[in-house]
């Protein structure tokens, strides 16, 4: 199974703690006064203890502290995971260790811990560069606090990211092209650009099922955001590499693993990885509640769900993670995951209607076909 040569190998670590619960967030987060670092230490060094005999010979292409908030954690914390990992698999070269922080006073004095700790990326939940929309998403941090720990992080790491949501409520075509121009003059490496999607068994969307939730843009608005997004960042050097990602070259390398699908290990709860285990590959899932992994976790193993992904399945996912990148899918890696040929009427259509195009051994969607990548994604997936 060399078939995650193509991708990479990655470590993601889950930090589930938030200091408050945003309205339109449905990622594995909880909200805590306290955080027992010492424990969480023990179980996350215990669990790469675990999983790594399988996986030795390895070498680690990138480590992400995803969350929740991993800027709560402490710095010692974040460097007792990273030596760990150290001592199991040789590191590459130019390995990306990231880490996701809050852009308030608190983490911002953190970050040059991080980096003696060898983080050398901060990705930075700016979500907007507005007050009153900062309120209305949630956040906690103000503008000026999240352009302060912004100066701090570019003082400390060498690439900084940060993300921006849009489509908000009471936003307009106006006022995102405003917005962006701002972020794009912060002399910014990456930037990851999402449009507010409501998710059930949110706070935002129990409020839209009640009507509650106003002045959304319309679908045909955030349509044009999403096209004003690309032609603003192009200029500016910053073109979209994936859907909803911009950058100067140098993007970020732990996403690239799974865009490319390479293989990823995940720790920490509701941590999902996709990783070869004798000659099959497999899907992994952990215990989603912070408790319920710890006491797993103290008992053997975090894990919830280990299974082995039939044949059709990886190349199903391939395929939809690929076609997210600008440079697309490798055609003959398809073919060898799926042991099928693409529809080659479908795809006939899809070239002819500008949506995809074929250069060599790659397939990929044109500007106009990513806005409709599910789309082309049900046309070439169709039995």
């Amino acid at each position: 199974m060399d078939d995650w040569r193509h991708g990479g190998f990655g470590l993601y670590v889950h930090c589930p703690f938030c200091q408050a619960k945003c309205p339109y967030c449905d990622f594995n987060s909880h909200v805590t006064a306290n955080i027992y670092q010492k424990a969480w230490v023990r179980a996350y060094l215990n669990e790469l203890k675990r999983v790594s005999p399988p996986l030795s010979g390895r070498i680690l292409n990138s480590i992400f502290f995803g969350g929740g908030t991993p800027s709560l954690m402490m710095p010692e914390t974040v460097a007792a995971v990273i030596e760990a990992a150290r001592e199991i698999w040789p590191f590459a070269n130019d390995i990306e260790i990231t880490l996701e922080a809050n852009p308030g006073s608190v983490e911002a004095a953190r970050f040059a811990g991080y980096r003696d700790a060898g983080v050398n990326r901060i990705s930075m939940g700016i979500q907007a560069l507005n007050d009153e929309d900062l309120r209305r998403l949630g956040r906690i941090h103000s503008v000026s606090e999240a352009r302060a720990a912004f100066d701090i992080a570019r003082d400390c790491f060498d690439r900084v990211s940060f993300d921006l949501i849009y489509a908000r409520q009471g936003q307009d075509l106006q006022h995102w092209k405003n917005e962006l121009s701002e972020a794009l003059n912060m002399a910014i490496d990456h930037l990851s650009l999402y449009q507010l999607t409501i998710e059930e068994g949110t706070a935002f969307g129990d409020r839209y099922a009640r009507g509650k939730l106003r002045n959304l843009p319309t679908d045909d608005t955030a349509a044009d955001m999403y096209q004003a997004t690309q032609d603003i960042c192009g200029p500016h050097g910053m073109p979209a590499y994936e859907i909803s990602n911009h950058a100067r070259p140098g993007e970020s390398r732990h996403n690239q693993i799974y865009w490319r699908y390479g293989d990823y290990l995940g720790i920490g709860p509701g941590a999902l990885g996709r990783l070869p285990l004798n000659g099959q590959r497999y899907a992994t899932e952990t215990h989603r509640a912070p408790g319920a992994w710890l006491k797993a976790v103290s008992e053997g193993s975090g894990e919830s769900l280990c299974q082995p992904l039939p044949r059709e399945d990886t190349a199903i996912e391939y395929m939809m993670m690929s076609m997210r990148l600008r440079e697309g899918m490798d055609i003959p890696r398809y073919r060898g995951l799926s042991g099928q040929e693409l529809p080659a009427e479908r795809l006939e259509d899809l070239v002819n209607l500008g949506m995809v195009t074929i250069s060599g051994d790659r397939l990929q969607a044109t500007d106009q076909g990513r806005a409709v990548l599910n789309a082309i994604l049900r046309e070439l997936l169709v039995d």
